[in-house]
């Protein structure tokens, strides 16, 4: 089916910073997708520093298993991306088919096949067609070097628009810049979900030390996220430092100069996180949950991806009904040690829940005219501790169904 561009969707792709040292290529290999971009080719001029997270399924595609061995090394010289087909649960067949094109493409560029990585999203269980994909290969590396937006482009699967951010900043005397781009729609919850997102700056920065920073700040923001509570079987994060900028030399992951690297890359990255939610499949609604007065950060992300996850709570919020009873039941059915009598729920600035009843002043009529609003923020504070967390989310609509019914 054709899809509508999300009615919430950034007015106008943003304007992005060059990184040096990367080169972006694009092309059409016809695997899934007819007359479309669907390959993504991006090389370094000399080998990259690059830290990444990967999905916690159970089942991991081809690709990723094959990036999770190569990631051990820490450089990269490419990243190869297709849309459309997974080459996931594809058993032997799909393994050989991913090494063939990281074989080939590595043969193509010089490099050592472990600083090749290769990333697959889109419907699981079929073969890719390695002639085309080939092809295809040669003619983006070959061909006209390309901007982010056609690599945001070429890596959409149901998405509606193409997701990136990037900016400026200093590491001590030096400018740098980073830059990141995304894809997700649906399928999508926390453990890297149906996700990818490639990040790109030319800071000089070891890898040891992205890999730490990386995994510090996915936890609240590409890990902060859902759609529908699922987790794919394909995706990762992954940041490359090509060192073109020549920054001073970092020591450890705690120099200060590093400060104002990850409060950036944190920027950034909940940025694209936030993107993907407000195009989660058939989404009208942006949902912020912040949970506050928890007694650990667990308890306080559990509870908001019990609330973040339910379909009568996101169904509800589709229809812009303020049954702030399914806000409860999703607390409950947590089993976590909370106490009723202490709960505050606000939606919006309208408290609703205060000490295991209706708030005494809930005007529901008020109410309502908040719920028609395209973003919602709830705050459910447990009173019991000094712990927070926040998810986002988006609400359920005959979109959803209507787009994954059809998918395949």
């Amino acid at each position: 089916m054709k899809l509508k561009k999300s009615p919430l969707a950034p007015t106008k792709f943003p304007t992005l910073p060059s990184v040096k040292g990367v080169n972006i290529g694009t092309s059409v290999s016809n695997s899934k997708y007819k007359r479309r971009q669907d390959i993504l080719t991006i090389t370094f001029n000399n080998p990259a520093s690059v830290a990444g997270v990967f999905t916690l399924s159970q089942m991991p595609a081809a690709p990723v298993q094959f990036c999770k061995k190569n990631i051990v090394n820490g450089y990269a010289n490419a990243l190869v991306v297709n849309a459309g087909i997974a080459n996931s649960f594809t058993g032997k067949k799909g393994i050989e088919n991913n090494r063939l094109i990281a074989s080939y493409f590595s043969k193509l560029i010089n490099s050592r096949q472990k600083d090749v990585y290769i990333c697959s999203t889109g419907v699981i269980g079929e073969q890719l067609p390695v002639a085309k994909i080939k092809k295809a290969l040669k003619s983006s590396f070959l061909g006209r070097k390309k901007d982010f937006k056609s690599a945001a482009k070429a890596i959409m699967t149901t998405d509606t628009f193409p997701k990136a951010s990037g900016k400026k900043i200093k590491i001590g005397d030096e400018e740098i810049s980073i830059v990141g781009i995304s894809k997700g729609s649906g399928m999508i919850a926390p453990n890297m979900a149906t996700m990818l997102s490639f990040i790109f700056t030319d800071a000089n920065i070891p890898s040891v030390f992205l890999k730490a920073i990386l995994k510090k700040i996915a936890v609240t923001t590409f890990n902060a996220i859902t759609v529908d509570g699922d987790t794919s079987t394909n995706d990762m994060v992954a940041v490359f430092a090509t060192g073109k900028a020549k920054n001073s030399k970092i020591y450890n992951v705690l120099d200060p100069k590093l400060q104002e690297f990850e409060k950036a890359l944190h920027r950034l990255s909940l940025n694209l996180a936030k993107q993907i939610v407000v195009d989660g499949e058939g989404a009208k609604k942006f949902i912020t949950i912040n949970v506050i007065g928890a007694k650990s950060n667990v308890m306080a992300r559990n509870i908001a991806f019990s609330i973040g996850n339910s379909p009568l709570f996101k169904t509800a919020i589709a229809g812009e009904d303020p049954n702030w009873g399914r806000i409860v039941m999703a607390i409950g059915k947590t089993e976590e040690n909370i106490v009723a009598g202490k709960i505050k729920v606000k939606i919006g600035n309208y408290l609703v829940v205060d000490k295991n009843k209706v708030a005494d002043d809930y005007n529901e009529k008020d109410l309502k005219e908040y719920m028609k609003w395209d973003s919602i923020n709830l705050e459910i504070n447990l009173g019991i501790g000094n712990a927070s967390y926040t998810a986002y989310t988006c609400d359920f609509t005959h979109d959803y169904i209507s787009i994954n019914a059809e998918y395949n």
